[in-house]
C-alpha cells in the first residue's frame, strides 16, 4: 500500500517587497492562498486551474471568457503576476493560449516557480521580471488581445500605472478591438475608482465597472474591474455571467457610469498618487 501524502505545510519566505507566505487550503488537496504581509495576493489550485477562489478574480475571469471567441487562444498580457492564478485559468479555459506575465518582485517569482510550478513546457506562459509600466512602453504595438492589470504594491495600485499616460501604452499595445482590465480598490466617496474611469474614458470609447453592489453604494472598501476598449463589447453577457456568479456583482456602463464619474478628470503622469490605503486593515489575513 502506498503512504499517504504528507500534508502540505506553509511556507514564509522573505521576498523583495516584503514577507510572503503560501498557506494550504485544508478543503482542497493543492490549493493554495498566497499573502505578502498580511494582504492576499493570489489563491491557486494546482489540480484545477480553473477554479477563482477571489471575487474579483472571478470577474476578471469573466471578462476574459467573454474576450473573442469563447474557448479560442489568446495573446494576454497580465501586468503583475501573484501565483499566476489568472495566467494558469487563461492556459486551462483556452489551450494554445500565448501569454507573457511581468512580475517585479524577483523574490515572489522564485517562490511562485519553486512551490507552485507551472506544467511542463510552461504552458504557454513566460514570466519576466520588470516594471510593468516600463515593460508596457517597450511592448510591441498591436501585441495582445486582451491585457489585466493587477499590480498593487502591498494594498495599493501604484502611481504610475493610474495616468492617462500609462492608458495611452495600453491602448498602443492591445490589438484593434482588444479589451483592457484592470483590478482596483477603493472605498465612499470613490475619488480614486472615479479618477480612473475618467482617465480610460479619456483613452477608449468603451468602458464599463464591475463591482459588488454593497461596494458600489459604498458601504465597504473593496474591489473593483474596470473594463475598457476601442470597440464595443458584450456589456449584457458580462452582467449575466457577473450577475449569477457565486459572489453577485453589477456592471455600470453608459448613462450611469458617467453618472458616478461625474466631474472627475484624468489623472496625468504629473500629479498621480496610488491608490487609497485600505482602511483597518480590510485585505489583511492572520
Amino acid at each position: 500500500m502506498n503512504a499517504p501524502d504528507p500534508e502540505p505545510i506553509p511556507v514564509t519566505r522573505a521576498v523583495d517587497h516584503g514577507t510572503a507566505k503560501l498557506l494550504p487550503d485544508v478543503d482542497r488537496r493543492r490549493a493554495w492562498l498566497l499573502t505578502v504581509d498580511g494582504a492576499p495576493q493570489s489563491y491557486v489550485d494546482l489540480d484545477d486551474p480553473a477554479y477563482l477562489e477571489f471575487e474579483y478574480a472571478r470577474r476578471l475571469g469573466h471578462v476574459l471568457d467573454c474576450a473573442g471567441e469563447e474557448g479560442a487562444p489568446l495573446d494576454v498580457l497580465h501586468l503583475g503576476g501573484g501565483a499566476l492564478t489568472l495566467p494558469r485559468y487563461v492556459a486551462a479555459t483556452r489551450p494554445g493560449s500565448r501569454q507573457h506575465v511581468v512580475e517585479a518582485d524577483g523574490g515572489l517569482r522564485a517562490l511562485v516557480a519553486e512551490q507552485l510550478p507551472l506544467p511542463d513546457g510552461g504552458a504557454g506562459i513566460v514570466v519576466h521580471g520588470g516594471d510593468a509600466r516600463a515593460w508596457l512602453a517597450a511592448a510591441p504595438a498591436d501585441s495582445a488581445d486582451v491585457l489585466v492589470a493587477d499590480v498593487f504594491g502591498g494594498s495599493r495600485v501604484p502611481a504610475h500605472l493610474t495616468t492617462e499616460e500609462y492608458a495611452h501604452e495600453a491602448d498602443r499595445v492591445l490589438r484593434p478591438g482588444g479589451t483592457y482590465a484592470a483590478n482596483l480598490a477603493d472605498g465612499a466617496p470613490f475619488a480614486f475608482l472615479r479618477s480612473q474611469l475618467a482617465t480610460f474614458c479619456a483613452v477608449f470609447t468603451h468602458v464599463a465597472l464591475i463591482a459588488e453592489p454593497a461596494v458600489l453604494r459604498g458601504r465597504r472598501f473593496g474591489n473593483a474591474v474596470l473594463v475598457a476598449s476601442r470597440t464595443e463589447f458584450d456589456v449584457q453577457e458580462l452582467a449575466r455571467r457577473t450577475a449569477r456568479d457565486a459572489f453577485p456583482a453589477r456592471v455600470e456602463h453608459g448613462v450611469a457610469l458617467r453618472r458616478f464619474v461625474g466631474d472627475s478628470r484624468p489623472v496625468a503622469d504629473a500629479d498621480a498618487v496610488p491608490s487609497p490605503e485600505p482602511p483597518g486593515g480590510s485585505f489583511s489575513v492572520g
